[in-house]
């Protein structure tokens, strides 16, 4: 089967037919396969029919490059995007848009009658803790007329993960798996001695230098004994004029750290640029990428690549003014850049057209530009295998790395992907046990996070009633998984209950049927957990008078239906009066405050004027009431506020630049992106506000006002 010009893969060739003939499709692929492709088709083939078609993803950089390419492909008139920043033609036949969004439109009710299909790109994020229940909702309220097409690199348990969204929309859903990369991946680990080897090559050299180490120690046991002897009879070297002992002598032999730019100086000597350099601090990023630029000698563009270069970064300069400072324009006019999610929005688009152009020849970047974007590269470093995942400093899933290593290879350009590990001697025996599943590329089961948010839950009591909902629950891949453990449970109960009969033993038989009796306590208990769950935050909601006893909703529950962020802090602060009598830009401070996860103590040396002192005061006694805290214990998540962002917020409503709220934060990197994250938050917040006061005119007319004044600049432009 060709599909533009191109002679298609077997696994794309049956996925299409599979859709082609209406039947939902799961893909799983390496990156750089081709999966895209099957998307591609099913876009053009629902606007060919005259029927809508959605593409979702999980994170907005990626929203927005399959916007352009959409846009390029089939013209700005019939494709649009809709996201939490941005509205372009919501009622085109072809939308992209970020997942909640296509939650939201389900959850109100919106007529799709004529959709078509939906692409779920990165399907896998369904076990993400924040945000994982969003995807399984969606799976489970979409209409069953809609084709589903959900696409993953990293879905190790594609089978029974299709077996329940079969179940769920009540028809077979095709599992199409590709193993073989279009590009193979070579994997090599590095360090400042061995140079670039293959894994089982530095294994040896591992154990040479381990051997050597134990001779060496051997013989200065044997000299410090000597040396022993001699000082007892006087001996002369003893004191600090002596040879070095012990530690000393140790560390004083131990070769220095490997850098990264040991490693830039390897990958450029064995012309394996551009390459992506993953490390997992933002500061790490930035400092690297500013030594490489005064450390490394030679240039890493051709001459022609040179010119093109300086050409783009003089438009870029005169565009974007003093966003492109003086030490990153000489950065990228190198040939190296950093990327991460608190970079300046118009810098990682730069940044990102220069490495799409490769122009950009070293990229120091966190885990962000792993996802989903189709920017791959001659080779990828690791600077370390581990990262703050939420809760700890922890190794790498196999997913988390496998998503990063397999940018590597470009198709049609490389023969191989080169991945290239940064480990020296003494990180190795830590890092060892997890090479072999890192490079045989077995990433973990995807699990349910299913846990549905308050917002979800009165907004489906308030169209469905309890036995829906309660369908709708059970549905959910957590249920349907918990349930399929408890049957296993139960039969194996039974099993050990039919041979406790047929023993002879008395012993035994009771061992049996105690173990049998503990797997069915062990089923009651999952059987039932989602509804549980349901009904301990459905009990919360009628003890804290959202919900009536009737099922009846109350001003909380009003509230709470319009609500997602911050749900039960916010309808608390609604409910006792904050937001009333406060001015537009302190307004807006107010709610940067609370949607923040950006460092608590932000402008701190600033201080607080007396009234916003007061103010703060106000919004900690909400946030240390009863009801909040009980609902963080219930969800097992702390509410954001800080209230030193209130200055900030007001400063952007007042008409502050961007350059100048930045100058008042002490930050040690770029954190532009971060602060326009959070004036969007409060701006998606300021909307929301502005739907609980539907009623109220005059007030939804502010709010949606000052939504639009704060839409400027950085916080209005598509990143």
């Amino acid at each position: 089967m060709q599909y533009r010009g191109l002679d298609l893969d077997p696994f794309q060739s049956e996925a299409i037919t599979h859709l082609s003939e209406g039947r939902s499709v799961l893909v799983c692929a390496p990156t750089g396969t081709g999966k895209t492709i099957i998307a591609d088709w099913v876009v053009e083939d629902a606007m060919r029919r005259g029927r809508q078609v959605v593409y979702t993803a999980p994170i907005k950089a990626l929203s927005n490059q399959k916007f352009r390419d959409y846009t390029r492909l089939h013209g700005e008139e019939v494709v649009g995007l809709v996201t939490g920043d941005l509205v372009i033609r919501r009622d085109a036949p072809c939308r992209v848009m970020t997942t909640e969004i296509l939650r939201n439109m389900l959850l109100s009710g919106e007529d799709l009658s004529d959709l078509h299909a939906v692409v779920i790109d990165e399907i896998h994020f369904l076990d993400d803790r924040e945000r994982g229940t969003v995807w399984e909702e969606v799976l489970i309220y979409l209409p069953k007329h809609v084709l589903i097409i959900g696409l993953s690199a990293t879905l190790s348990n594609m089978h029974s993960f299709a077996e329940w969204l079969s179940d769920v929309r009540e028809a077979p859903i095709e599992v199409l798996v590709e193993t073989q990369r279009a590009v193979p991946l070579s994997f090599f680990i590095a360090n400042h001695g061995t140079g670039i080897v293959e894994p089982s090559e530095y294994h040896k050299l591992y154990l040479r230098s381990q051997q050597e180490d134990r001779e060496d120690s051997d013989r200065g046991s044997n000299q410090r004994r000597g040396r022993g002897r001699r000082d007892r009879r006087g001996g002369r070297n003893r004191g600090r004029g002596g040879p070095p002992r012990g530690r000393d002598r140790d560390r004083r032999r131990r070769p220095r750290q490997t850098r990264h730019s040991d490693i830039v100086r390897m990958l450029v000597k064995k012309d394996l640029l551009p390459c992506l350099y993953f490390a997992f601090s933002r500061r790490n990023i930035e400092s690297n990428a500013r030594w490489l630029t005064t450390e490394l000698r030679g240039d890493l563009l051709r001459v022609e690549e040179q010119r093109a270069l300086d050409q783009r970064l003089d438009d870029a300069q005169e565009a974007l003014g003093r966003v492109l400072h003086p030490d990153l324009f000489q950065m990228y006019r190198r040939g190296i850049a950093f990327h991460h999610a608190g970079l300046h929005v118009s810098l990682k688009a730069l940044v990102e057209e220069l490495y799409e152009s490769r122009l950009i020849k070293v990229l120091y970047c966190t885990s962000t530009f792993a996802l989903g974007i189709n920017m791959p590269a001659r080779a990828v470093a690791f600077d370390g295998l581990k990262k703050y995942d939420g809760q700890g400093v922890n190794p790498l899933t196999v997913r988390g790395f496998m998503q990063k290593a397999g940018r590597a290879g470009r198709r049609g350009i490389d023969t191989a992907g080169t991945v290239v590990l940064r480990i020296d001697f003494h990180e190795y025996p830590e890092v060892q046990p997890l090479l072999e599943d890192y490079f045989q590329g077995r990433p973990e089961p995807v699990r349910s996070s299913f846990s549905l948010s308050w917002n979800s839950i009165v907004r489906l009591l308030s169209t469905q009633n309890r036995e829906q909902v309660r369908t709708i629950v059970e549905r959910s891949f957590l249920s349907w998984h918990l349930e399929h453990e408890a049957d296993a449970q139960r039969e194996r109960a039974d099993e050990l209950e039919r041979r406790a009969q047929e023993r002879s033993s008395q012993h035994a038989a009771k061992k049996a049927r105690r173990e049998a009796k503990r797997l069915r306590a062990r089923a009651r208990r999952s059987g039932g957990r989602c509804w549980e769950e349901f009904e301990r935050k459905e009990a919360f909601l009628i003890q804290a008078g959202y919900i009536a006893d009737d099922g009846s909703f109350n001003a909380g529950a009003r509230v709470l239906m319009h609500l997602q962020i911050a749900e039960i802090f916010m309808t608390e602060l609604v409910l006792t009066g904050v937001f009333e009598d406060l001015d537009d830009p302190t307004l807006f401070g107010l709610l940067c405050a609370l949607v923040s996860n950006f460092p608590r103590k932000v402008g701190r040396r600033y201080g607080l004027d007396q009234d916003l002192r007061d103010l703060a005061r106000r919004v900690e006694t909400v946030r240390q009431s009863p009801i909040v805290t009980d609902a963080e214990a219930i969800t097992r998540q702390e509410v954001e506020w800080s209230p030193y962002w209130i200055p900030l917020g007001k400063a952007w409503v007042l008409g502050e630049s961007m350059a100048e709220i930045l100058d008042k934060i002490e930050s040690e990197t770029d954190v532009a992106g971060d602060v326009v994250g959070t004036f969007r938050r409060a701006k998606d917040l300021c909307k929301q506000l502005a739907d609980v006061h539907h009623e109220m005119a005059d007030r939804a007319d502010r709010l949606r006002s000052l939504a639009r004044r704060v839409s400027r600049d950085e916080v209005e432009v598509v990143d």
